[in-house]
């Protein structure tokens, strides 16, 4: 298994939907910022909010186990190991790059029998 690098791309705020279904002074999204890097495996990273790990899992997943062809076909992303993801958030969506990478993951856990 190998390691994937989230790169945290664009921290978006729908302006329109914030203003009529926001909380008032609702901005982007306070926990990450553009240019952030976390890298992951099987487990979310340290620091990184719970919501977007649960949206973009499955593509982590997948890329650190060797899903190098392009998704869906192949009328998504043009680069093999690479996936654009958001968050669940639909007020201030959190865009994030995933490309695997060559590093090995490593388990840091005892597992229990």
């Amino acid at each position: 298994m190998k390691k994937c690098r989230i790169t945290v791309l664009r921290k978006t705020l729908i302006e329109d939907l914030a203003k009529e279904y926001g909380a008032d002074g609702l901005t982007a999204c306070p926990m990450l910022k553009e240019g952030q890097v976390f890298y992951a495996d099987y487990a979310k990273p340290e620091g990184f909010c719970d919501e977007a790990w649960k949206a973009i899992y499955q593509y982590v997943f997948a890329l650190s186990h060797g899903a190098k062809d392009i998704f869906y076909y192949g009328d998504w992303i043009k680069t093999p190991g690479v996936a654009i993801c958001s968050c669940n958030d639909g007020l201030r969506p959190v865009i994030f790059k995933i490309e695997a990478t060559d590093e090995e993951a490593e388990i840091n856990y005892t597992p229990v029998n």
